[in-house]
């Protein structure tokens, strides 16, 4: 039997692939306004978190655990991070519009073969059937 996605859970994977790019987008964004954090300077995490950046990202990832963890209860694991690599492109767009960054060609195309992956993955079935296990005759294994 081949799973199907329904519009519900197509959401889902919409939600966990947009949450986690502008959750990472605005992490960074942050953490740029913080500064550099190393074993001198550890007092930044803890200033990083009322940036509201950075605080905003915090939020986002928590929507995006949820999101993901939603989508592993009925779905391979193999299955939902592959089919969330269209982040990879809103990331990207995000960093290149929003914090002007440069691109180079060879991350773009890195973006695409990634991407482009994604076309096989897609075609599969998105949980693995698993003939049923025989009952053991002494029960469960402990």
């Amino acid at each position: 039997m081949k799973h199907t996605l329904t519009p519900q859970r197509y959401l889902i994977l919409l939600a966990v692939m947009l949450t986690a790019s502008v959750g990472d987008t605005l992490l960074s964004r942050g953490m740029a306004q913080v500064g550099v954090v190393d074993f001198h300077h550890l007092d930044r995490l803890w200033r990083a978190l009322f940036n509201p950046f950075v605080a905003s990202g915090i939020v986002l990832l928590i929507g995006f655990f949820a999101c993901y963890m939603t989508a592993l209860s009925w779905a391979d694991l193999t299955f939902v991070l592959p089919s969330t690599a269209f982040g990879y492109i809103v990331v990207a767009l995000l960093a290149h519009f929003w914090q002007h960054e440069h691109i180079s060609l060879s991350r773009w195309l890195g973006i695409l073969l990634i991407v482009c992956g994604v076309g096989f993955v897609a075609n599969g079935p998105s949980l693995t059937e698993h003939a049923p296990a025989e009952a053991s005759p002494q029960g469960p294994t402990q």
